[in-house]
């Protein structure tokens, strides 16, 4: 899986917005300032949030954005759905609307396992996890495992 710069700001935004207490929303500018992201980036990226319904925001001088819900409620696959689309996609489309035949008939399972085991990881993970720097037991085991530290 190839995780883009946005999913990346996303997810940083967010687990930013988590320390911060839900009366008292965080400027664009501070949460750029804070993740060492491109304020202009991050603006998009936050609408994108919002109308996703992870963040809220508020406008005027006492405004900015805040996460719509605890942040135990909000995985790392809720966020990079809201501003990427689908988890894994082939040519745009969904691994379930795609039909192989013959030789790579099988194609369509290998792609809906790996959309399987992006999400045990990926919903598994909250943003009160990676705000608390504790992951989940089974996403840290997988971290143990020699070969996930080898590059492909």
């Amino acid at each position: 899986m190839h995780v883009t710069a946005k999913a990346d700001y996303a997810i940083r935004a967010v687990v930013e917005l988590a320390d911060s207490a839900q009366d008292s929303p965080r400027k664009v500018d501070d949460v750029a300032r804070a993740q060492g992201i491109p304020v202009s980036f991050l603006e998009n990226i936050l609408t994108q949030l919002r109308s996703s319904g992870i963040v809220r925001s508020q406008r005027g001088p006492e405004g900015g954005y805040w996460l719509a819900q605890a942040p135990d409620q909000v995985n790392l696959a809720q966020i990079i759905r809201a501003v990427e689309g689908p988890l894994v996609g082939i040519r745009g489309q969904r691994p379930e609307e795609i039909e192989y035949v013959g030789s790579s008939e099988s194609l369509q399972q290998v792609w809906i396992a790996l959309r399987a085991n992006l999400r045990k990881v990926l919903e598994h993970v909250s943003i009160a996890d990676v705000a608390a720097g504790k992951l989940p037991k089974d996403v840290l085991a997988l971290t143990r495992e020699e070969e996930a530290w080898e590059t492909r």
